[in-house]
């Protein structure tokens, strides 16, 4: 998925390595995206309190379609790329997108599953009779690993970069074996997701 150039030996990026970017200037928590993060998750939270399905199933459609657009992008068209990055390219590109991800993703995925099992509920997917309740729980396990590794190794993985690349001294080894960890993580996710899609496509048909 990625070039493993991506955890080349890696110096104290300057601002001019940088795209003028101090490498300790940047957030690790973009502040000005908070507001839309709080009212997506305040949108979300009214929604399964009102029970308006139809905007229950916009949040799960919605997240879902974003979150598997984003991991297929990441390990499959990000990870190649950037494994064949220059360093000074490459660690431009970490300080102006990896904060982002800080964001979006647990963003997508609270409001994937949170979606998703109030739909479940609602629609009475989750009873032993309905008829595809095998493919159900199928899916609800994969999405439920896809979770996990999401916001237990890649995420995390994230937010390590960030905090090594804000040190007057970055490791480079250190933040090459964490961006491998994120992209071949998101790969893996991305993989995930066809088997999900495969999965809802084949619920949505029979």
């Amino acid at each position: 998925m990625t070039d493993l150039s991506i955890g080349a030996p890696m110096v104290a990026p300057t601002e001019e390595a940088t795209g003028g970017i101090s490498p300790r200037a940047f957030q690790v928590v973009p502040l000005r995206g908070l507001p839309i993060v709080a009212v997506a998750i305040v949108g979300l939270v009214v929604t399964i309190a009102t029970n308006r399905l139809w905007a229950i199933d916009f949040f799960h459609v919605v997240g879902g379609g974003m979150w598997t657009a984003l991991d297929l992008f990441l390990g499959f068209v990000i990870g190649p790329i950037l494994g064949r990055l220059s360093i000074p390219a490459r660690t431009e590109f970490t300080i102006r997108f990896m904060p982002k991800m800080v964001l979006i993703m647990p963003t997508l995925v609270i409001c994937t599953l949170a979606g998703g099992w109030q739909l479940a509920r609602h629609k009475g997917y989750l009873l032993s009779s309905y008829s595809h309740h095998g493919w159900v729980v199928a899916s609800m396990i994969v999405v439920a690993v896809m979770a996990v590794v999401a916001l237990g190794l890649l995420e995390p993985a994230n937010i390590a970069v960030l905090f090594e690349l804000k040190k007057p001294e970055p490791n480079g080894e250190v933040i090459g074996r964490l961006m491998r960890r994120f992209i071949f993580t998101a790969g893996i996710t991305g993989a995930m997701q066809v088997a999900t899609l495969v999965i809802m496509t084949r619920i949505a048909t029979t």
